[in-house]
């Protein structure tokens, strides 16, 4: 096959891989894919299979910015990328973008799947502080967002809850969840990285991986730290990754010292993804602090299989579909004193697991998306 991926992220740049990354990277080694590049992020350019098709004409890092001023540009590229690619399928999953892929996609005849890899309304408004606007960006990209899947061939979708919410406006969609790759993330020892980053081996390790943004409650966690350090005084946060596109980290230190806390935060900003592995072993409890409650009802994040897979017990806000994945390491909060209490409970009793999830590799998900793109062909 001869394929178009459309991501929703700067595909050459973004820090933090996605879905698409994992999935296309496999699809490459068994087809020809190619990949608009967004050129919103400034990190260095990570290596890949993917034929890089340049779909930027000003390159700003903002990406409301961004992807509204490249708008007409886009309608023109993907017009021009397309006419003259001989696609077998298009894979579109970006918003603005999406419409214009899809435009030039139905004007050749080459089919359409659209991959909503989250709620677009709700990770959009998330980035705004003020909530007039942010109510204006949900309903806006939400509109847009409609537009694309009623123009699509086939959609897929990340959690059986968006699944259901999907049909519930009238679209059918194919589950193909997130997952891991098991033969980097698995249980290792963290005692060098530890020492390595001034944690004692007798420190108690609350962590957090990921991006640093506002839809995780991560100051709650630090919020919660006093009283943690009062019952228990070799207790440290951990907190791997960095703010991508706002001022939260920032507004997180400033946090930790108004509260006297900040010796016992260790922010490690962005690390190379091949690394996390061996961050996650450092810590004793993984936690997934989900902030909107109506995300948490579609949620099936990439770290619950990451941590998972590195055998760490896991304190997280309600999901459901995290909740049916199951497993023995979960364990669910919903107000402050519940999460202070699970992590009490960890630290009188440190526990590790043993978690199979071969059928939640990203090779066994890139053969689920390799079936649907056959099959619409």
């Amino acid at each position: 096959m001869k394929i178009l991926l459309v991501s929703t992220q700067d595909y050459i740049h973004h820090p933090v891989p996605s879905r698409h990354h994992y999935i296309f990277e496999d699809l490459a080694q068994r087809h020809e894919v190619h990949v608009a590049h967004f050129h919103v992020s400034r990190e260095i350019s990570r290596p890949t299979r993917l034929i890089v098709e340049e779909a930027t004409q000003f390159p700003l890092k903002s990406p409301l910015l961004h992807y509204t001023l490249n708008t007409p540009y886009h309608f023109y590229i993907f017009n021009k990328i397309i006419r003259e690619g001989n696609f077998d399928v298009i894979v579109a999953a970006n918003v603005l973008a999406g419409t214009a892929v899809i435009r030039a996609a139905k004007k050749y005849n080459v089919p359409v799947v659209f991959d909503l890899k989250d709620w677009f309304p709700d990770s959009a408004a998330a980035y705004f502080k003020n909530r007039i606007l942010q109510e204006m960006v949900r309903v806006s990209v939400w509109a847009i967002t409609r537009h694309n899947l009623s123009n699509s061939d086939k959609i897929t979708t990340v959690s059986p809850s968006l699944v259901e919410r999907l049909s519930g406006f009238g679209f059918a969609a194919d589950l193909i969840t997130n997952g891991v790759d098991t033969d980097l993330f698995k249980p290792i020892n963290g005692g060098a990285t530890r020492k390595k980053l001034g944690i004692d081996s007798d420190d108690f390790v609350i962590g957090f991986s990921g991006s640093i943004e506002r839809w995780y409650a991560i100051d709650e966690m630090i919020r919660a730290l006093p009283a943690l350090i009062k019952y228990h005084p070799e207790t440290k946060l951990l907190i791997v990754g960095g703010s991508l596109f706002t001022d939260y980290q920032q507004e997180l230190m400033t946090l930790t010292d108004d509260l006297g806390v900040s010796e016992y935060v260790i922010f490690t900003g962005t690390k190379p993804y091949h690394e996390l592995p061996r961050y996650i072993a450092c810590m004793d409890a993984c936690t997934i602090p989900l902030s909107p409650p109506h995300w948490g009802n579609i949620a099936l994040p990439n770290k619950f299989f990451e941590y998972s897979a590195c055998g760490k017990p896991i304190v997280m806000r309600p999901m459901p579909d995290v909740e049916k994945t199951g497993g023995p390491h979960l364990r669910v909060y919903c107000t402050q004193d519940e999460y202070i209490g699970h992590i009490k409970k960890l630290m009188q009793n440190p526990v590790t697991y043993s978690v199979d999830l071969e059928n939640n590799s990203w090779k066994e998900k890139s053969r689920q998306f390799e079936a649907i793109l056959q099959s619409i062909i």
